[in-house]
């Protein structure tokens, strides 16, 4: 499945709820669906500057994919960064930079968001790609 296909599938699931509560909830349980983050890696190095809340961003690459960790002390935010780990994980540093991050906006999850928490969207999407691209670039 390409990051487009999983994009798709993620704003089909969303459209399927008639109502914002609904589709937060629904962020909120892909958040508590994340795997756990260990302690040791909730380090500084790996905090996503510029958000409300603490979010945490790992990333590894194994045989040419990508593999993120994800965490964060707030359970819409921790629901948000889970998105995006279900759309970009294990999935090429090339990919993951060519990847278009506006399906984000066809939630509708910006305009029903206070603006500190939409910006850690963008400040998420930023740090992933970045990840990528230091992966891209060891690879070179």
């Amino acid at each position: 499945m390409t990051i487009s296909d999983k994009q798709n599938q993620l704003l089909d699931e969303l459209a399927l709820f008639s109502d914002w509560t609904e589709r937060y909830e629904y962020v909120i349980g892909l958040g508590k669906k994340l795997p756990p983050m260990p302690e040791s890696a909730k380090t500084p190095d790996h905090l996503i500057k510029g958000c409300q809340s603490q979010v945490w961003l790992d990333a590894s690459i194994h045989d040419g994919r990508v593999h993120f960790e994800a965490d964060s002390d707030s359970l819409i935010t921790k629901g948000m960064i889970a998105l995006f780990v279900r759309v970009l994980n294990e999935e090429s540093p090339d990919s993951i930079l060519t990847a278009d991050m506006s399906f984000i906006d066809r939630t509708g999850l910006k305009e029903h968001l206070a603006p500190t928490r939409a910006n850690a969207l963008g400040l998420m999407a930023s740090q992933m790609k970045q990840r990528a691209l230091a992966f891209a670039s060891q690879q070179s």
